[in-house]
């Protein structure tokens, strides 16, 4: 991995985090010695060292910002079993991840998540006020879109007939089992209500704009850019950023959604230091190191 000689990263090493229901979550910090810190959450089916992950986490060690990527639970290295959906038991996940370093005296400065790792960035900044920017990658509004194409064209009806449909392989070999209770996890989790829960306002400056930012390629056939664009319309403090020709993983336009991520915490954190978000009491008065 790369490392910016004007910010190197004083340590790396992996972290253990026990989730509520007991299972250990398997990350990543990369701490260049700031106290902010960034948490990066994956997609569906997806790990911590995914391109877009990985990629992301150099970008802030560059910028000298901290960050922490992990596994959900059922996924990489992390213990439990994979459930399809299960988005609100990805919040919790993230929520544990968040008071471990609450705990350990670190400002939880953003949260950013691709793809379904986006919609539960969203839906944790719904539930929980205690982090101060949110960036959803390609995350999805329509809870209902791509079904069809993963499930089948009668899901609906098979899965109320069998109670479950396996998903296979081109080889044939089953990698996931989606039973009729995770299907309806999944359409009965409504990111438009979710959305509207989102804090409306930045209390501290009138120069505070954004806190929300949503990222989209306009060339992303997993999740069209329709969603972001609907994301646009109802998240208060919401700044809409679409790639142009970008797919859902940013193949050949990680350097621009990098550029994006960073531009937009670079230019938040002096409007939302001291605002609606207030450091933990013990950590209050520590120096915190300001992102250049």
């Amino acid at each position: 991995m790369s490392q910016s000689s004007q910010n190197p990263v004083l340590k790396k090493h992996k972290v253990i985090i026990p989730n509520k229901y007991g299972e250990q979550l398997m990350g990543v910090l990369n701490d260049t010695g700031s106290t902010e810190i960034v948490i990066l959450c994956h997609g569906f089916r997806s790990t911590k060292e995914d391109t877009t992950m990985v990629n992301l986490t150099v970008a802030l060690e560059n910028e000298g910002i901290s960050s922490f990527r992990f596994d959900f639970a059922g996924n990489g290295e992390s213990e439990g079993s994979f459930s399809y959906a299960n988005y609100w038991r990805e919040v919790d996940d993230l929520h544990a991840v968040i008071q471990h370093f609450h705990a350990a005296n670190r400002v939880i400065s953003a949260i950013l998540g691709h793809s379904k790792g986006g919609g539960v960035v969203l839906l944790y900044a719904s539930k929980y006020h205690d982090v101060r920017l949110v960036v959803n990658v390609s995350g999805r509004y329509d809870m209902r879109g791509g079904m069809g194409e993963r499930l089948g064209k009668d899901f609906m009806e098979k899965i109320k007939q069998d109670g479950f449909i396996d998903i296979k392989n081109t080889a044939g070999t089953v990698e996931y089992r989606v039973t009729e209770e995770s299907l309806m996890d999944r359409l009965n989790t409504n990111m438009h209500e979710a959305c509207l829960q989102i804090d409306k306002e930045c209390r501290s400056t009138n120069t505070c704009v954004h806190r929300v930012l949503t990222v989209h390629g306009s060339s992303d056939k997993i999740i069209p850019v329709l969603d972001a664009i609907e994301f646009d319309k109802i998240i208060p403090n919401h700044k809409l950023h679409i790639v142009d020709g970008a797919n859902h993983g940013y193949t050949k336009h990680q350097a621009e959604l990098a550029q994006a991520v960073i531009d937009f915490i670079k230019a938040s954190p002096r409007c939302l230091m001291e605002s609606q978000y207030p450091l933990p009491r013990d950590i209050q008065d520590l120096p915190r190191l300001p992102l250049k």
